[in-house]
């Protein structure tokens, strides 16, 4: 049987460079960083994917370590295994380039949690990062990757340089990619529980997995959080090895941001829905040019969103036109799954269900997550 490299695991990256921030960027000098995931697939063999796209200078990575996690930031220390790079323990990473580790050779599996320790021994400036680590990562100064704990170690909310894992799968395997905004990327799922909808999808599934490659605050057609969709596309889903299915759901902030008022309104103001389903269209296009099956979601409910500026009628009219056009015929998707009805208050849609809110009226928590998991055929996800 012949096998070929196949994305389990993506963390979709930000710049640290952004004019707006919805979370907070930061660097480290002489500290060692380690932060978890969790593969959706395995093989008989895995590598990890380091990022620094955003970088403004060369990221010197002064040793990495590869561990089973165990509780918090510790690990077991009998599967620590040193990562090399081109056979070296060091490694440069180029300003705007990712570096992938060499292999190691050792079996995969679906679920399994793993610990990345990076040494980062010189100032590495604001990070390229993620804005929702699969869990909280952990900091502490100097050279400790073969610490079994890091005591006293400083906690991050945010993931940074880690943009994925790959492993040695049979040729042939098939998996979807999710990509989309906070409500892909489980912004308000328990942390560590690996509970956003694509995850609880993916458990769902026969065959194949799905990788997450969703950015909180993302938008289909503005950048910032983020390069907008479009503009990510090839990066973030074309280029994914394996990538046969996509999954979309975008346009909340699209819809919401500009009337927040932390924002800065764009030039050309909020979308009109108009706008965003020619950037849909436009969408469908590019992902069928590529020969992917495109399954789309209804925009989820928001009404009573505690954020200033965010829930507004002319976002609400928007927002029901889209979903009006992605529920009809004239949609350009293989499919669309109404997310929007799988989360909402049947005696109000337009807001979320009370047990599926997450307490700020735009996310949904675990059981929320769950509700969209289980509304989606996995007959869609033919991998």
């Amino acid at each position: 049987m012949t096998s070929t490299w196949i994305a389990a695991h993506r963390s979709a990256v930000l710049s640290p460079h952004e004019d707006f921030h919805l979370f907070e960027p930061r660097a480290f000098t002489d500290q060692t960083v380690r932060q978890s995931l969790r593969l959706a697939g395995g093989g008989d063999a895995l590598r990890i994917r380091l990022s620094n796209r955003y970088g403004k200078e060369p990221l010197d990575i002064g040793g990495a370590h590869l561990a089973t996690r165990t509780r918090g930031s510790g690990i077991d220390p009998a599967t620590d295994t040193p990562l090399t790079f081109s056979g070296a323990p060091t490694a440069t990473i180029p300003a705007g380039e990712e570096l992938l580790s060499d292999p190691v050779e050792r079996p995969a599996h679906a679920g399994e949690e793993l610990v990345l320790s990076l040494y980062l021994p010189g100032d590495t400036g604001p990070t390229t990062y993620s804005a929702v680590a699969h869990d909280t990562g952990h900091a502490v100064p100097g050279n400790q990757l073969a610490a079994e704990v890091l005591d006293d170690a400083e906690e991050l909310t945010t993931s940074h340089l880690l943009a994925g894992a790959d492993v040695l799968a049979p040729t042939g395997t098939r998996i979807a990619v999710a990509v989309g905004d906070s409500w892909v990327e489980g912004a308000a799922t328990t942390p560590g529980a690996d509970n956003s909808f694509p995850a609880q999808l993916g458990r769902r599934l026969a065959h194949g997995w799905i990788v997450n490659q969703g950015i909180s605050g993302n938008r289909l057609l503005t950048d910032e959080a983020g390069e907008h969709l479009l503009a990510r596309l090839e990066h973030d889903v074309l280029d994914v090895p394996g990538v046969s299915h996509v999954l979309i759901h975008v346009g909340l902030n699209d819809i919401g941001l500009p009337g927040a008022q932390s924002f800065p309104e764009p030039p050309t103001g909020a979308p009109t829905a108009e706008d965003l389903i020619a950037g849909f269209t436009a969408l469908a296009d590019r992902l069928h040019t590529a020969g992917l099956i495109a399954v789309a979601g209804t925009l989820g409910p928001y009404e009573g969103a505690i954020y200033d500026g965010v829930d507004t009628p002319q976002g609400q009219a928007t927002r029901r036109r889209v979903n009006d056009w992605l529920l009809g015929p004239d949609q350009p998707f293989d499919a669309v799954v109404d997310i929007a009805a799988a989360v909402a208050d049947p005696a109000q849609p337009t807001r979320i269900r009370a047990e599926f809110n997450s307490g700020d009226g735009l996310h949904v928590n675990d059981a929320g997550a769950k509700a969209i998991a289980d509304a989606i055929d996995t007959t869609l996800l033919d991998l």
